[in-house]
């Protein structure tokens, strides 16, 4: 077994349908922390799979490819490295102020992601309306029982799912109808398709 490194050199590339571009390979040094930070988005907090990864010293991260000199992690050392990070945590209550996102999703076996709707989009108002088609999304998410589903690593965030029924569904409706602006209005035309919504929000100190 081997300890685990402070900083570890790391190359990269983009990667595009599964195959490595002939684009330049990039070199950076990694502190393992960031190095398992990467790791983390992609393996979940999994210490097997994460030392699986270390050792075959590669994964694809964003459309990227990194890859290292791999090494054959202690188990100890990477238990007590990914005490550092968050775990998920269902005590903690859904605050739509701490939100950044919305992910409108599909359902089934394999759901698809079928908007990603930021805060930023979601809060335009229309002329002359007191309030957004995000604060409306809001409310029905607060009245609705829109739990605790996982923190995500790669948002960095802890995730909140609202699962869609046909009442929840005309209400988002009508108030996209009411306070969307017209290329939200356009974009929201997904809403039929949709099976739940996942509201990424970023975690706060306070439960």
């Amino acid at each position: 077994m081997v300890t685990l490194p402070e900083s570890i050199s790391v190359r990269y590339t983009e990667e595009e349908a599964g195959y490595v571009t002939v684009r330049p390979v990039v070199r950076q040094t990694f502190r393992m922390d960031e190095l398992l930070d990467m790791i983390l988005s992609v393996s979940g907090k999994d210490a097997g799979r994460i030392r699986q990864i270390l050792k075959s010293g590669t994964v694809v991260y964003h459309f990227y490819r990194y890859w290292w000199t791999g090494f054959d992690a202690d188990e100890n050392e990477v238990n007590a490295a990914l005490t550092r990070f968050p775990d998920a945590d269902a005590s903690r209550p859904f605050s739509g102020a701490d939100c950044s996102t919305a992910i409108f999703e599909s359902v089934g076996a394999n759901p698809r992601i079928l908007l990603e709707l930021e805060r930023a989009a979601g809060t335009q108002r229309r002329l002359f309306r007191g309030k957004s088609f995000w604060d409306g999304l809001l409310e029905i998410a607060k009245r609705e029982k829109t739990i605790y589903h996982s923190y995500s690593y790669s948002y960095r965030a802890d995730l909140y799912r609202l699962e869609l029924n046909q009442e929840s569904m005309v209400q988002i409706a009508r108030v996209a109808k009411s306070l969307a602006r017209r290329q939200l209005r356009a974009a929201l035309h997904v809403l039929p398709e949709a099976g739940r919504i996942v509201f990424v929000c970023a975690r706060t100190t306070v439960k």
